[in-house]
C-alpha cells in the first residue's frame, strides 16, 4: 500500500490504466495460485480505492480472459462472465482479476467513480516474455524450437494433447483497443478485446486456433523440421477461448489489424535479434 500512494503521490495521475500483473502460463499458475491471487487482487484493489481517494478521473482496469468459466460457449459474450467456475489452474488468477470488475462497479455505484473494465484474450508481440519457467505458449513455443535448431536437438516437447484451443491478439493491437476505451468507453458493463474474425470467418487476425495447429505454424515459421511430441500428463488448461469482440467495435471502434501469421513473425524476428 505504500508503494500504492507514492505512486500516486509522484505521478499525480490524471488517468491509471492498470497493466500491472503477477502472470505466467499454466505451469507458473499451477505452481504459485497463492501467490497470484494475492499479488493480483492487493495490487489491483488498492491501485483503485488510492485513485479514488485522490480524486483521479478515470481508472481502466485491464482484466483477463482467465475469468470466464471454464465451458462458456464459444464465441465468449461478456453476459456469460458469471455463468460458471474458471478452469482450475487459472482460477485464482482469473477471480482475482475479476475482482476490479466488482470493485470498478460498486465504486460507480456509491461514489460515481469512473472505471472501466477490459476482458483481453491471450496476447503475443516483441517484448513478450519468453522465461520457460513463466512464459505463455506462444513465447515458450518459439524459445523451444529456436533452441531446438540452434542446439541441433531433433525433438521439442510440448504440454498436452494439443485439442486446446486459443484466440491471440498482437501486442499492438491491443494496446490500441486500450487508448480507444479510454478516451471513449465510459460504463459499467465489461468489453472483450480479441482479434475476431476476418471477412471470409477464418483467422487471419488471430481467431481460434488449435494449439497442435499453432505449434506447426509456429514450427513451418522458426524452421524447426524436428519431431513435436506431446506430454499428454500436462494439463490442456481451458478447451476452447475466443471472444464475441463486437462490443468494443460497436462501443469505441476496435478491430484488430494484425494479420496472425505477420505477427508472429514480427515476434520470432525480435526474439532472434534480442536473444
Amino acid at each position: 500500500m505504500e508503494a500504492v500512494k507514492r505512486v500516486y503521490q509522484d505521478a499525480k495521475p490524471d488517468i491509471v490504466i492498470h497493466l500491472a500483473a503477477k502472470v505466467g502460463g499454466i505451469g507458473a499458475n499451477r505452481a504459485n495460485p497463492g501467490k497470484f491471487f494475492y499479488d493480483n487482487l492487493m495490487m489491483g484493489v488498492q491501485m483503485m480505492e488510492v485513485g479514488r481517494q485522490v480524486g483521479i478521473e478515470k481508472f481502466v482496469a485491464i482484466g483477463t480472459i482467465c475469468a470466464y468459466p471454464k465451458f462458456t460457449p464459444v464465441p465468449f459474450r461478456e453476459e456469460n462472465l458469471w455463468d460458471g467456475y474458471p478452469e482450475e489452474t487459472n482460477a485464482p488468477y482469473g477471480l482475482a482479476k475479476k475482482m476490479l470488475l466488482v470493485q470498478a462497479q460498486a465504486y460507480r455505484q456509491q461514489y460515481g467513480f469512473n472505471a472501466i473494465y477490459l476482458l483481453p484474450v491471450n496476447l503475443y508481440g516483441p517484448g513478450d516474455n519468453f522465461d520457460p519457467e513463466s512464459s505463455h505458449v506462444i513465447p515458450a513455443l518459439i524459445k523451444k524450437c529456436i533452441d531446438a535448431k540452434r542446439y541441433a536437438q531433433s525433438e521439442i516437447i510440448v504440454w498436452g494433447t494439443g485439442k486446446a484451443t486459443r484466440e491471440f491478439l498482437y501486442v499492438e493491437d491491443c494496446a490500441e483497443a486500450i487508448v480507444l476505451a479510454t478516451e471513449k468507453y465510459n460504463k459499467p458493463d465489461p468489453v472483450n478485446i480479441g482479434a475476431g474474425f476476418s471477412a471470409q470467418g477464418g483467422s487471419a487476425f488471430g481467431g481460434e486456433i488449435s494449439i497442435k495447429d499453432l505449434v506447426e505454424l509456429i514450427a513451418k515459421l522458426t524452421g524447426f523440421k524436428g519431431e513435436i511430441i506431446w506430454d499428454i500428463t500436462k494439463p490442456d488448461g481451458q478447451p476452447r477461448r475466443m471472444l464475441d469482440t463486437s462490443k468494443a467495435e460497436k462501443e469505441f471502434d476496435f478491430k484488430a489489424k494484425t494479420n496472425f501469421e505477420d505477427g508472429l513473425k514480427k515476434t520470432i524476428d525480435w526474439y532472434l535479434i534480442t536473444k
